[in-house]
Formats: structure tokens, sequence, C-alpha cells
């Protein structure tokens, strides 16, 4: 007698994050919460990669036939070496921080400026069209939010930052590839802010864990109720954006940037449409957050 038995399958699609540091990344909280939902065989894994290691790092992607993976800070620029494609987008910012393996083809694409300016039109109710824009920092999240800010109208963005070379540097891009007109400023004390700046963005690494005391050099006082004062970090405050609180500005934090480029991610790794609500929900509990009505 022959008897017919079926095969389980135990594969689990793996997914995840390069960075360093990466400990305290919550990424893999809105992710897992959301393969659960769908009842998706898939791991989000949190890899500490430091810099001389991301070359390794990219080939064990390969090998493991991963099916993608996020960069964070210092690889967003870096991994641009070890990809086959880029999309329209990244190519332009020159910065990645999303893969995706196509049958060992490796796509880079950028979601944290598409991400960005879905938190700021959404939650925060800003239309960037005709806005002054100071942002600290000129890496790889500057330059996609910036670029993102440019193409959706921002009229003037002031690009601060220690280095000169690469402040001048995306400034040229600004200035050569999209319709605003983008200045530098160094940054080599405390940062006034224009009382006509419409919004202010922290894009820089200062405030990140294990720092989180850290904020960005400025003075406090050139903050007005009329700017809305944003944070890249994924944290529901910081020292940067309570004291932009105290001075009456109003704050977006890095959760809700972090859920829709999160849930852009998603898309292109599963092809479904993410739930962002499970996701946002899974965040906000982990931060100890009110839940979402």
């Amino acid at each position: 007698m022959i008897i017919a038995t079926q095969t389980a399958d135990y594969r689990a699609e793996l997914v995840g994050v390069f960075g360093h540091p990466v400990a305290e990344n919550p990424t893999v909280v809105m992710h897992e919460a959301a393969y659960a939902e769908f009842g998706m065989n898939w791991r989000y894994l949190t890899i500490e990669v430091l810099p001389r290691d991301l070359n390794d790092a990219m080939l064990g992607l390969r090998a493991m036939n991963m099916r993608g993976i996020n960069l964070t800070i210092p690889h967003k620029v870096e991994v641009l070496r070890y990809l086959d494609r880029l999309s329209e987008a990244a190519e332009l910012m020159g910065a990645v921080n999303t893969v995706v393996n196509n049958e060992g083809e490796l796509f880079g694409e950028n979601t944290d400026g598409k991400g960005f300016l879905r938190a700021l039109t959404q939650d925060a109710g800003v239309d960037p069209e005709g806005t002054q824009v100071v942002v600290f920092g000129a890496g790889g999240a500057s330059r996609a939010i910036t670029v993102e800010l440019a193409l959706a109208g921002a009229q003037e963005i002031t690009i601060v930052n220690r280095s000169p070379q690469r402040g001048h540097t995306l400034v040229d891009l600004l200035n050569t590839k999209t319709p605003t007109s983008a200045t530098y400023s160094a940054w080599d004390g405390p940062f006034q802010i224009s009382d006509d700046t419409d919004i202010v963005i922290n894009a820089t690494s200062i405030g990140l864990f294990p720092d989180i005391g850290a904020e960005p050099n400025l003075d406090y006082s050139t903050l007005t109720p009329d700017m809305t004062v944003c944070d890249v970090i994924h944290s529901p405050t910081t020292p940067f954006l309570r004291r932009a609180h105290q001075q009456g500005s109003t704050t977006l934090d890095g959760v809700s940037m972090l859920v829709y480029q999160g849930a852009i991610g998603f898309k292109l790794w599963t092809g479904r449409d993410a739930p962002i609500e499970i996701m946002y929900e899974a965040l906000a509990k982990a931060f100890g957050l009110e839940p979402s009505s």
C-alpha cells in the first residue's frame, strides 16, 4: 500500500537591517507585527555590521538568498557600490535605505524621504510647497529628505553641516537636479534659525542610541511657534524635540516616518500592502505610547 504524504514547507523568508549602531533600531517590531497579521513565515533580522564588513554582509545577503535588507547609519551611501540597479529617486539622492533581492539582482530604493514626506503632510498637516527649510546634516537621510522636499515644492533649503565638502555636495545636487534653491551654512557653533523658517529638521545621528542625551548645537531661543521641528531619530521624544516643544514649535518625531518608510519597504519585499495601523501600534507598544484610536 502506498500512503500519500504532504510535505510541509518550513522555509522562512529573511529580511532585516544592516547598521552600526543598530541594537536599538525598532524596525523589527513593526515588520514582525505585519508578518504575524498576515500569517507570513518571514523573519526580520537586526544585524550589527561595521563599516569595514559591509562587503561581506552584502555577499552574505546573496548567499543566504535573503529577500532584502534595510540600511541605516552609516551604510546608506556606501552600499551603492554593491547594487546592480537603482530606482530613479535613489540614483538622484545617491543613497539607499532599502534593497530588494530579485533572484540575485540587488535593486536599491530609498524610502526615507517618501516616509518623511508622508509623515509631514499627514501627521503634522504641513504642505511643503513654498516653504523655507533648514536641515541639519548632509548624509544619506538628509539627501533623501531634501530631494523629496524639493520635488514637493520647497522654495528654499539651507543645509547646515560641519563638513563643508559634504554640505556643498548636497547643495550642488539640489540646485542642479531639483527646482529648489539650496544654500550651505557652516555649523561651527550654536546655529541661529532665521525667523522666516517654516520647517527645521535634524537629519543627523545626534540623539541616537547610545548617546540619547545629545542634542544638535543650535540657539534654541530662535525656534518659534510658527515652525515645525522634526527629528529623524526613531524615538517618540528626544532632547531636540523637547527643547523645540518648550519654544512652542510644532514637533514631529521619527516614529511616523519609520512606519511609513517601512510600509513602502514591506510592499517592495512582499508585494502586499502593509497593515500600517498594526505596524504603528506595535511601535507604540514598544515605546510605551498610548495605542492609536
